[in-house]
């Protein structure tokens, strides 16, 4: 086995947990446990469960509501809300390591429904912009990071299972928001929906804020009867390993985001009837629910790298293999279902694979650098993709989300050479 100066050295006999990054052994189950996971998906559904319906607030703005308003500029809303998810990372890390989740969970909770609330009011774009866009978005970043790193700490040997169960809440949240908004705002309105919408949301986080701690305690490596002084902060900027993840994410976020955000306008665009078009991301995102469990399960057996790995690679290969040459309504519902179900891991395999290589008592700062490094390619993608499309089209627009894919895996792959070498049958 090959290490590095500039990387954490692995215990020979379990290359899962780095030997300088030692912690209380994990309970691995119980009740305790499996209620964080309970709480975990609690926000993962309203996380980016909920912010797979911003298509359909979309479509709404867009022919209703803000239908005086262009929409590239109607697309701030959404690009601001992926943007404040995800951006905050840094900063709700950085006090995650100091205070743990409850306060965050319960501030996030709070500024989540209010800003949901405040959206079904909205009646101007500078309203909406902020209340959607802003206010529950910074609410999301809270609920979602802390209740994900706190998970981690319960589990060892059952950390990829308890990710990945936790993770379909967001696969069934891509699936129910949509179609439960888009009937809602039909049925009873554009402020009723949303207010029934929150009140599900605020019913969810609930339980979340019951459920939720974190095992080890916030700014320490070790649990004591005595809390030791934190320990000396690391640079995971000078870590080789650290910096290749980070462009793995970055680069795989690229092709991911132009699936998410043009699948449904390019089914249409082949002529695939409007109302199937409509649930193309539903689909999706049910395939993504059993990607999610069986990369997690999967993960534990055969180590959650190679897992990524080989499931992100595939992502890219049927981006370039079924989606690029076939735009026939049966290839684009199965591409639907085995990008979902490859792609899974993408989200649920994120913190699993921070821990794998950091300090646990940096875990928040870490991962927040991460989450912000790919909210950077949510904000950019869309600028990119539109003038892609203007200018080669569709075909043009694929061979950019499989390659990126492609890279993106190709810098995690790096991590494992550097780690354990070529042997295809190391488990990492």
């Amino acid at each position: 086995m090959s290490t590095t100066d500039d990387t954490p050295r692995f215990d020979e006999e379990k290359l899962d947990t780095p030997a300088l990054f030692q912690r209380p052994a994990a309970p691995d189950g119980g009740l305790a446990a499996w209620l964080v996971v309970l709480g975990t998906w609690c926000t993962s559904f309203c996380s980016f469960g909920w912010l797979n319906s911003i298509g359909a607030f979309q479509d709404y703005y867009e022919i209703d509501l803000l239908q005086q308003y262009s929409p590239s500029t109607i697309s701030w809303i959404p690009s601001l809300q992926i943007f404040f998810m995800m951006g905050l990372g840094p900063v709700v890390g950085y006090l995650y390591d100091r205070a743990g989740t409850r306060v965050l969970l319960a501030v996030g909770s709070i500024l989540h429904v209010f800003g949901i609330m405040m959206t079904s009011l909205g009646t101007q774009y500078y309203q909406i912009l902020l209340a959607q866009g802003v206010c529950s978005a910074t609410g999301v970043a809270c609920i979602f990071q802390p209740a994900v790193m706190a998970l981690g700490g319960w589990f060892d040997g059952h950390r990829g299972a308890a990710f990945g169960v936790a993770f379909t809440g967001s696969s069934l949240g891509g699936v129910v928001f949509p179609i439960l908004v888009t009937k809602l705002i039909s049925a009873v309105g554009f402020g009723w929906a949303m207010r029934i919408a929150g009140f599900v949301i605020l019913f969810l986080l609930v339980i979340a804020n019951l459920t939720v701690r974190a095992y080890v305690p916030p700014g320490t490596p070790k649990s004591t009867g005595a809390k030791p002084a934190p320990p000396t902060p690391s640079n995971p900027f000078k870590e080789m390993n650290f910096l290749f993840l980070m462009a793995g994410f970055f680069l795989f976020s690229y092709g991911f985001f132009v699936v998410i955000d043009y699948l449904p306008i390019q089914a249409l665009a082949a002529g695939m009837d409007a109302n199937l078009a409509g649930y193309m991301l539903p689909i999706l995102n049910a395939g993504s629910l059993f990607g999610r469990l069986a990369s997690g399960f999967t993960g534990d057996k055969l180590g959650r790298y190679n897992v990524f790995i080989i499931v992100c690679f595939l992502t890219g290969i049927w981006t370039l293999c079924l989606w690029l040459p076939d735009d026939s309504t049966p290839a684009l519902v199965v591409f639907a279902v085995l990008f979902g179900f490859f792609s899974g891991a993408f989200v649920s395999l994120i913190v699993p694979l921070v821990m794998q290589i950091s300090p646990i008592f940096e875990l928040g700062i870490r991962s927040g650098i991460i989450m912000l490094t790919m909210a950077i390619s949510g904000l950019t993608t869309n600028p990119i993709n539109g003038a892609i499309l203007i200018h080669s089209g569709y075909s043009a627009l694929k061979i950019f989300a499989g390659v990126f894919c492609l890279a993106g895996t190709f810098f995690v792959l790096l991590i494992r050479v550097r780690q354990v070498g070529w042997h295809p049958l190391k488990r990492f």
